[in-house]
């Protein structure tokens, strides 16, 4: 097939190009930044460089390519766009991939739309947003929390929207975990092994991760099979923080993290670390292995933690 991937240089995009390329599709990558453009087509894909904000920019890159389907995968989290990752001050670190998500979002549906692209797989997010009421573990039947009052919550809003508008359009939307792999565990570890990763509260939250290669892979299933709906690409065991926390600090060689109470972080990290903490919830990868047939190469984020920091 023909498939155009909006992010296709980012960190998941990385690995998902290469992999469509390797099964025989022919891929369009858009980046923002030409620089990247000779990685690009050194994997084989023919690179286009396009601002997702931009819509007569993404209605010519979407028209010149004529895909058969089209993966949302833009975002602008990376240092270079976002700044350092602060959760105390989510809404100002996120603004730009909220914007993706939203604006850019109707700008790619627009352009599917006019050029008869068939099939739209997005970008959403599930690891410790579940909606914070019942047990710990959420299918998709279960609503994300929209993290009302907090930092959080204009970016639960654009997730809202990606999700909302491309299942209507008939379109797959793929909620991912918490990342993490070669070129981003460091984003994770360094902290721990500073030990400026405390436990807050119970450390009873519990979040969900997934390898970028085994998200890579789910993707290409979805891209193949022209998923529709909503599926959680996630491992096998979601985790609260108090145990892959520890878990985490003892592959690091670092002291097991310190506890803080959450009256304390509250002020320090802000509320959302807090709920992440002490109150998250996971998912459930079930659909995705049923209906998908996917199968993980990290079942746990134990194995990839260890493989990782190895």
């Amino acid at each position: 097939m023909r498939v155009f991937v909006a992010g296709g240089s980012g960190v998941l995009g990385r690995r998902l190009v290469p992999m469509l390329v390797a099964r025989g599709h022919q891929v369009t990558a858009t980046t923002t930044n030409a620089a990247k453009l000779p990685m690009l087509a050194h994997w084989g894909a023919d690179g286009v460089v396009m601002d997702g904000l931009d819509a007569a920019a993404v209605g010519d890159a979407v028209a010149r390519a004529r895909p058969d389907v089209l993966v949302h995968q833009m975002t602008a989290i990376a240092v270079g766009h976002a700044g350092k990752p602060d959760m105390k001050h989510m809404d100002r670190w996120f603004a730009g991939t909220n914007r993706l998500r939203a604006e850019g979002t109707d700008h790619l549906l627009a352009a599917a739309e006019a050029t008869g692209v068939s099939h739209v797989i997005a970008q959403s997010y599930g690891a410790w947003n579940g909606i914070r009421t019942g047990g710990w573990v959420k299918t998709e039947q279960d609503g994300l929390d929209p993290m009302t009052g907090t930092p959080a919550e204009p970016g639960m809003a654009a997730i809202g929207h990606v999700e909302d508008a491309v299942v209507k359009a008939g379109g797959g939307v793929l909620r991912y975990g918490w990342f993490y792999g070669p070129e981003v565990i460091e984003d994770l570890a360094g902290p721990v092994r500073k030990r400026q990763f405390p436990i807050v509260g119970s450390g009873a939250g519990h979040c969900s991760f997934v390898h970028l290669d085994d998200a890579a892979n789910a993707t290409v299933l979805a891209v193949e099979q022209k998923a529709k709906g909503v599926f959680n690409i996630v491992d096998d065991e979601p985790a609260p923080a108090n145990e892959w926390l520890t878990y985490l600090a003892t592959r690091v060689g670092a002291k097991r993290p310190m506890r803080v109470p959450a009256w304390l972080a509250r002020p320090l990290a802000g509320e959302v670390a807090v709920v992440l903490m002490t109150e998250g919830r996971g998912f459930s990868n079930a659909k995705a292995k049923r209906e998908l047939g996917w199968r993980l190469s990290y079942p746990s984020w134990r194995q990839g933690f260890a493989k990782e920091l190895a």
